[in-house]
């Protein structure tokens, strides 16, 4: 049922499904439903922090190689890969939801062979989702619904190992695993598994599907044996040894006979046409079997169109079902892909509370700890509870301090996804939102310098955080002169310390704002401290 407030969403849906109907130019079928997405279920995160944390994308270069995305993501099916995407765009906000998904990967990582069993199965699945549009807007071709078939006799081993685990969220996907047998045995029995990948050339249902095609192709084939025949026949009758038997599409069947044994052609046979160093012939008996081989391919192209699009209608009767399993399936990928992830680098599982501090040991950032491997040092953070919301941190050029910050930022990202992550232990306490404005850029197209840039960043933050977001802000003041960049860095601080109250990393070459620890109690100050070693 639709609320009240929900009335106003009616007009912008419609206008979805209008303007799909106009540009697509095809039916609609797969869209089954539109859902509104609650905010307040999903960690926000605006597209200028994605940019920075460089969770899609790297800002250097835009490539997808680099990005968190890239580091994290081990999922082996298309599907998964959308839905793994999505999770990390849109971490959870509700503990149970979390913590579900958790449970779930614990056991998963646990269980090796449990794990290992799972995906090799999922190695076998076929892009549901897709083949399920493309099925109800009738383009699904032979091979989509091979792979469809492929992928449904997957489906009751994938139920079976699920349904024996313990976690609720995985025995839940498990009892969800419909494997629509009746739909599977009916296309195994339909089409050929080396059927083309285009109907037009035929070939695409299998022998014993129907009986009627079956009698079209044998008039086919037989008729195959009797050209044989005829032309032996003829080339003795003739005494031509070399008399050959061929086939154009514009004169059909003819006899082809060379210049040289012209005066040996019988009188039934009726010229055709006349090439370079031969002439053609027909006869009455080489028409007949023409008009009957001709015939009957064209009829049992004519019915396997026909069958296929029989098959295909069947199919859309299972949209629903297939969108479903498409999901549950992904679903299933992203879980199985995380405790994978979490089995292969030692991942542990954060504690998420509803409120509290965020604390972890020994944490890592996920991307720069994978390419720098043991080169790369561990650190720990402590924000909210008595030990301060904001952390000032000072320290060189190049020690780290960027790294640092957006590090806690990703970690408690991967955490509300449910995912494990790489530190020793860690509590996290639920974020709302996470906010960055890291470095200095400008948007000169739009008008914008360096200085308007970060200005606008920094006006969005102060005015959308609240006391349970995250805010992650990099050198804020640079664009400007010293003075006042010190200044707006020194309000910027103490606005945030005195009226938003939220969890705030902020890195600086502004020594003055290690004076803020001194007046306020939730502000403490932090130092990258470098040691050289060997010349290193």
């Amino acid at each position: 049922g639709i609320t009240e407030a929900d009335e106003g969403l009616i007009p912008p849906a419609g206008a979805v499904i209008e303007y799909l109907n106009e540009t697509q130019k095809t039916t609609l079928g797969h869209i089954q439903s539109i859902r509104k997405v609650e905010t307040r279920d999903y960690l926000q995160i605006d597209p200028t922090s994605l940019r920075s944390l460089e969770v899609l994308r790297t800002i250097r270069t835009e490539d997808r190689k680099g990005s968190l995305l890239h580091c994290l993501d081990q999922t082996l099916t298309a599907m998964g890969g959308r839905m793994f995407r999505g999770w990390l765009c849109m971490p959870l906000c509700d503990l149970g939801a979390i913590e579900a998904r958790q449970d779930a990967i614990e056991e998963l990582k646990n269980s090796s062979t449990e794990l290992d069993g799972i995906r090799k199965l999922l190695g076998e699945v076929s892009d549901t989702e897709r083949i399920a549009a493309r099925v109800s807007t009738f383009r699904a071709s032979p091979r989509d619904l091979l792979a469809l078939a492929g992928t449904l006799r997957q489906i009751p081993a994938i139920r079976g190992m699920l349904q024996q685990c313990g976690a609720g969220l995985l025995k839940g996907l498990g009892d969800r695993c419909d494997s629509m047998d009746e739909l599977a045995e009916l296309l195994e029995s339909a089409i050929r598994p080396d059927c083309p990948v285009h109907l037009r050339d035929g070939g695409v249902i299998r022998a014993g599907f129907s009986e009627k095609l079956d009698r079209l192709r044998s008039v086919s084939k037989d008729g195959k044996s009797w050209l044989t025949n005829y032309q032996k026949e003829q080339s003795e009758r003739t005494g031509i040894a070399n008399l050959k038997i061929g086939f154009n599409k514009v004169f059909g069947y003819y006899i082809e006979i060379s210049h040289a044994y012209a005066d040996r052609t019988p009188p039934d046979y009726v010229r055709k046409q006349t090439i370079k160093n031969a002439e053609r012939y027909i006869t009455d008996k080489l028409k007949e079997y023409e008009d009957q081989v001709l015939g009957a391919e064209e009829k049992a192209l004519d019915l396997e169109l026909e069958l296929f699009e029989q098959l295909r209608r069947t199919c859309t009767e299972y949209i629903g079902r297939l969108q479903a399993l498409a999901e549950v399936l992904a679903q299933v990928d992203c879980l199985s892909a995380l405790a994978y992830l979490a089995m292969r680098r030692n991942y542990t599982r954060p504690r998420v509370t509803q409120e509290g501090p965020l604390i972890i040991k020994d944490g890592k950032h996920p991307v720069l700890a994978e390419a720098l491997g043991p080169q790369f040092v561990p650190n720990d953070v402590e924000l909210g509870e008595g030990s301060g919301d904001i952390a000032v941190i000072t320290g060189p050029n190049m020690s780290g301090k960027s790294t640092y910050i957006r590090q806690v930022a990703l970690l408690t990202l991967i955490a509300q996804t449910g995912s494990f992550i790489p530190a020793k232990e860690a509590q996290i306490g639920l974020v709302d939102r996470i906010f960055t404005r890291v470095g200095a850029s400008d948007e000169l197209v739009r008008g914008q310098s360096t200085f308007m840039v970060e200005m606008t960043e920094t006006a969005n933050i102060i005015n959308n955080a609240t006391d349970r977001s995250l805010v992650i802000l990099d050198e804020v003041g640079r664009g400007t002169s010293t003075y006042d960049g010190l200044s707006l860095a020194w309000a910027i601080t103490e606005h945030l310390a005195t009226r938003v109250k939220c969890r705030t990393l902020f890195a600086t070459h502004y020594h003055e704002l290690t004076e803020l620890s001194e007046l306020f109690d939730n502000i403490r100050n932090l130092n990258v401290a470098v040691r050289e070693w060997q010349d290193e």
